[in-house]
């Protein structure tokens, strides 16, 4: 593996800092930074503007990119689903959901996951390792080549837990999110997490207008447990309770990700106490189908069962969506991306 790290793993602050170490006067890093994100060039030799030393020694040591794009899946235009490969031969995956005037991209945080959830296909293989900052970051330029353009909005609800690689995770926000660079909007990105309790009480001091989705798919702790092992670890009130002082505090609505499973955890009993434990504070629901991983033989749960539950919520005054899971075919949807090997 390459002892180099990325470029795109610095923030601006650190490439700054780079600068002044090797005698460089200050506006280097800014045309460096520009060059990065702005342009986008792919190589530091597409650089002109700087001197040919200061090239090179950037080449010396950092690598330009990380990630190799393997394979591309479904059409332009549509949803497609990107394959890559680090250094070290791991492999993960991205998905590009273009939708009218949004141009999102979808990143992975972990090689594989932990949190073994029953129906995502992220922790069927286990967990390898942590992808730094700048392999975070690549992923969105690989969507911004493709797209053509920036994307818009960036959700980290690939493969792997984000507050399970907090740091690296944040920092790679900080970077997308600089306003000279990429300048992706705060409130244009979103955290998915399992209900990692510790990393929601660290972002919730963060001061960055970030969404925040936390993943629920059953509304009490025996299911739970059973649909997601972290349960036990992070059970449903406690974690309830510090979406509550996340909200308290921030003042950012989070949303919650209910999965539907047929007969499991779309009966109209379940949509009652779902809507109890949910209406303490403000909050959105998004009320997704299942979508078909082969290491889980559960349904997607009928039309009829996926409306009671959505009207439910909507009598109760809950801000409910039943949203339309994108990329099934390419096996690119909710809870379908996972970690590979050659």
């Amino acid at each position: 593996m390459n002892s180099k790290s990325s470029i795109h793993g610095l923030l601006f602050e650190e490439l700054a800092a780079f600068c002044r170490e090797h005698g460089q006067p200050a506006f280097r890093a800014k045309q460096i930074w520009g060059w990065l994100y702005a342009k986008r060039v792919a190589s530091f030799d597409e650089m002109k503007n700087l001197p040919a030393p200061l090239r090179n020694l950037l080449g010396e040591h950092f690598c330009f990119q990380c990630l190799e794009k393997i394979e591309t899946k479904g059409a332009t235009g549509q949803t497609q689903k990107l394959l890559l490969k680090l250094e070290d031969d791991e492999l993960i995956e991205a998905v590009l959901i273009p939708a009218r005037a949004r141009r999102t991209v979808c990143i992975s945080s972990q090689v594989g996951c932990k949190m073994a959830c029953a129906f995502c296909a992220s922790g069927q293989c286990g967990f390898h390792r942590n992808l730094t900052a700048g392999e975070m970051v690549e992923q969105v330029l690989f969507a911004a080549e493709i797209y053509g353009e920036r994307p818009t909005n960036v959700v980290y609800m690939g493969v792997g837990e984000p507050l399970d690689n907090y740091d690296e995770t944040l920092k790679s926000i900080r970077i997308l999110n600089h306003p000279d660079g990429l300048g992706i909007g705060a409130r244009k990105i979103t955290i998915s997490t399992s209900g990692v309790i510790p990393g929601i009480e660290r972002l919730a001091g963060e001061g960055l207008q970030v969404e925040l989705s936390v993943s629920l798919h059953a509304s009490e702790n025996e299911l739970r447990s059973k649909l997601m092992p972290s349960n036990k670890r992070w059970p449903l009130n406690a974690l309830l309770q510090a979406c509550s002082d996340y909200t308290a505090k921030t003042k950012r609505i989070i949303t919650f990700e209910y999965t539907l499973i047929k007969g499991m955890n779309d009966l109209p009993e379940q949509a009652q106490k779902l809507t109890e434990l949910l209406r303490k504070f403000p909050c959105r629901v998004n009320l997704i189908p299942l979508s078909e991983v082969e290491e889980f033989n559960g349904e997607r749960a009928t039309p009829e069962a996926m409306q009671y539950f959505f009207k439910t919520l909507e009598k109760a005054g809950i801000n409910a969506t039943l949203r339309d899971s994108k990329g099934s075919a390419l096996k690119a949807a909710c809870g379908q991306l996972r970690a590979r090997k050659l």
